[in-house]
């Protein structure tokens, strides 16, 4: 590990060969990347004895959440904002642990649903209380840090993915992502 902190020393050349003004987005950016390596390390750390990776685990709290506990593998795509290749392989991963079963739409012929099993739904409760219990690997950040974090980068997520602040604030009741 080195003893000097790698951002602040890329952000020192990056401002020796490109200026003062790209410093700041470049180091923004390049600390959210590392920050995202540590968290899904952690997570996946955290996940592997119950057989899960974050990604899974994001699949199987969606439908752990849903009213009927089953879900179509497109609306759980856009979701998780993945694309349908990577719904599959997640529920591909899911099905291999017996977590969840693939079941053909009562109505639609063309849709799979993704179904909870109880071997799902209670991985899901024992790994959540392990990962509330460890703050999702955010230590040593404090919970009004993490809302300011969370705040400042909505604006970033709003612009990307379309919501306003007011319909962000318009959430569907607890328990019914569906």
């Amino acid at each position: 590990m080195p003893d000097f902190d790698p951002v602040r020393e890329a952000a020192r050349n990056w401002a020796g060969h490109w200026g003062d003004d790209p410093v700041p987005s470049m180091a923004a950016v390049t600390s959210i990347m590392r920050v995202q390596q540590i968290l899904l390390a952690r997570l996946n750390d955290t996940l592997k004895p119950y057989d899960l990776t974050f990604p899974r685990y994001e699949a199987l709290m969606l439908l752990f959440y849903s009213r009927r506990g089953a879900l179509p593998l497109g609306k759980m795509g856009d979701r998780l904002q993945v694309h349908r290749t990577s719904v599959t392989n997640i529920i591909d991963g899911l099905e291999r642990s017996g977590f969840v079963t693939r079941e053909p739409h009562e109505r639609d012929r063309r849709t799979t649903l993704a179904a909870i099993t109880a071997s799902g739904r209670a991985t899901a409760r024992e790994a959540t209380e392990v990962l509330n219990a460890m703050r999702f690997g955010t230590d040593p950040l404090e919970s009004a840090e993490l809302d300011t974090v969370t705040a400042t980068l909505e604006r970033l997520r709003a612009d990307a993915d379309g919501f306003t602040a007011e319909t962000s604030a318009k959430l569907a009741p607890a328990g019914e992502p569906d």
